[in-house]
């Protein structure tokens, strides 16, 4: 069962100490100024998101995070044989069961990229095992989609086989902020999210990747790595199975 909503902004209150209520009756002015539930995180606000440089001082802070990158595998495949509205349904299925697990796990759902999600833990809500959360949110991201495959492939006329995610993460220093001038985008960039990303793509469908920091931080990664040659990597790169 999912845990009830905070009634206040979780980001702004413990990164600066700032009370913004999100529900009941305290919340109405908040409203009244276009302030609501972040679509990255229900129980941060939207101007954490909107309003970040005058919230944090500056464009962009260095922060300790982890990174999950989480995909949804066959999309091209399967978009040429099932109409637009049909795999409109099943990214929303997908996005659900990420947001669902993201969230429980006090994680911030950064992006949708088409078929892949990009989650960052430990910003803005501060998280102290932020990589052992990650890695409970991807396992229960991979049980979730286990669970609905019958019935998607039921629903969508597929066989099931089509029906797979590959998850990557990392753990490190990130810049995360607003980046972009014309088109202001908040996210984190550095070399922990490009290394989670290019785990996701070696991961098979149903598996988890995740690096030797997100093992040693996490607490709850067993077994033997596996070294990699990872696109853009001059040197092989050692992962372990989450």
């Amino acid at each position: 069962m999912a845990e009830p909503l905070s009634w206040y902004c979780r980001g702004c209150w413990e990164q600066k100490r700032i009370p913004v209520a999100l529900g009941g009756v305290l919340s109405l002015p908040y409203q009244a100024v276009g302030l609501r539930r972040s679509r990255m995180n229900p129980n941060t606000c939207t101007m954490c998101e909107l309003m970040f440089t005058r919230v944090f001082r500056a464009r962009q802070v260095k922060i300790e995070a982890t990174v999950m990158f989480a995909d949804l595998r066959g999309y091209t495949g399967l978009s040429q044989t099932l109409t637009p509205e049909a795999m409109s349904r099943l990214l929303d299925a997908f996005y659900d069961v990420c947001a669902g697990a993201i969230w429980e796990f006090d994680g911030l759902l950064n992006k949708a990229i088409g078929d892949a999600v990009l989650a960052v833990f430990n910003f803005p809500i501060p998280i102290e095992d932020h990589a052992r959360r990650a890695v409970l949110a991807a396992r229960a991201i991979q049980e979730r989609c286990k669970a609905m495959r019958a019935e998607l492939a039921e629903t969508f006329g597929l066989d099931g086989s089509e029906l797979g995610v590959g998850i990557g993460i990392d753990s490190g220093e990130v810049n995360f902020g607003e980046f972009g001038r014309s088109h202001k985008d908040i996210t984190a960039i550095g070399t922990v999210v490009n290394t989670a990303s290019r785990a996701q793509s070696a991961a098979a469908a149903g598996s988890i990747l995740v690096t030797r920091s997100v093992r040693e931080r996490s607490g709850v990664i067993e077994g033997a790595g596996e070294v990699f040659s990872l696109k853009g990597f001059a040197e092989p790169v050692e992962l372990f199975a989450g």
